[in-house]
C-alpha cells in the first residue's frame, strides 16, 4: 500500500506538510499502517501500548472500560482523529480504554519512541509534527469538557439539544451527521426506546427533523 494513496497529508497530524514530507516522517520514525475489520478491538485496555494511533480511513469508537467488563461510550473517532496517546505516552498509568472499529478500518501506527528521537533526522518536519499533536491532545480535553456538561443536563431532551449543537458546530453543517440510535443511545447515556420516544416527541412539536443518519434542529430558540 502507497502511503501517498491515503492523502495522510490531510490529516490534522500532518497538518501543513507536505506528500513528500509525510513520506520522509513515516520512513524515520518506522510508522506503519495496519487494516482492521469491523467489530474487532484496534486497541484493548489493560494492555501496554507505545505507539500512537492515527485513524486513516473509517469510524471507531472509545469505549471506557472497568475491571469487571462493563462498558460505556466515551467518544466516536473520525477520519484523522488520534488515540492511544496517553497509553503510549504514561504508560505507568493503566489504560482504561478500548477502540472498536464500527467500519473496516485503516490505522496509522507511529511509535511513540521513534517519534521522540527523530528531531535530528526531520528538522523542522518533527517540529510541525510535535506543534500539530499538541493542537490535537488540547482538542480532546475540550472534547472530553464537552461531554461532561452533555452528561449534565437534566433531561435527554436537553442532552439531545446539546448533543447535536456540539456536534454540528464541529461539522460545520445544519444537518448533523449522527450514528444510529443504538450507538445515539449509549452516547447520551440513556434508554433506547426512550432516546426514540423524545425525538418523536420532538419531531411533533416541530423542533426537530430527521433522515437517514442526519438530525437537524428547527427552532434556533433551542440554542
Amino acid at each position: 500500500m502507497q502511503f501517498f494513496d491515503l492523502g495522510l497529508q490531510e490529516l490534522p497530524f500532518f497538518a501543513d506538510l507536505q506528500p513528500a514530507e509525510v513520506e520522509v516522517f513515516i520512513k524515520n520514525t518506522g510508522a506503519v499502517v495496519k487494516r482492521y475489520s469491523k467489530g474487532s478491538r484496534v486497541l484493548k485496555a489493560y494492555e501496554p501500548n507505545a505507539q500512537i494511533g492515527i485513524l486513516a480511513e473509517g469510524e471507531a469508537l472509545v469505549l471506557a472500560e472497568d475491571r469487571f467488563g462493563n462498558e460505556s461510550v466515551s467518544h466516536e473517532l473520525m477520519r484523522g482523529s488520534i488515540f492511544g496517546g496517553t497509553s503510549a505516552i504514561l504508560p505507568r498509568f493503566t489504560n482504561h480504554t478500548s477502540v472498536e472499529a464500527l467500519t473496516d478500518v485503516l490505522v496509522l501506527w507511529v511509535p511513540y519512541r521513534s517519534l521522540l528521537v527523530s528531531g535530528p533526522k526531520l528538522g523542522k518536519i518533527h517540529g510541525i509534527v510535535m506543534k500539530n499533536l499538541l493542537e490535537v491532545f488540547c482538542l480532546k480535553g475540550v472534547y472530553m469538557m464537552q461531554k461532561i456538561e452533555l452528561l449534565s443536563q437534566k433531561t435527554l431532551r436537553e442532552r439531545l439539544i446539546l448533543y447535536l449543537l456540539q456536534r454540528g458546530k464541529r461539522q460545520g453543517e445544519a444537518h448533523v451527521r449522527v450514528p444510529g440510535r443504538v450507538q445515539l443511545a449509549k452516547e447520551l447515556e440513556c434508554n433506547r426506546s426512550a432516546l426514540t420516544r423524545e425525538v418523536n416527541q420532538m419531531k411533533a412539536e416541530g423542533l426537530l427533523e430527521c433522515g437517514a443518519g442526519w438530525m437537524r434542529l428547527l427552532k434556533k430558540d433551542v440554542e
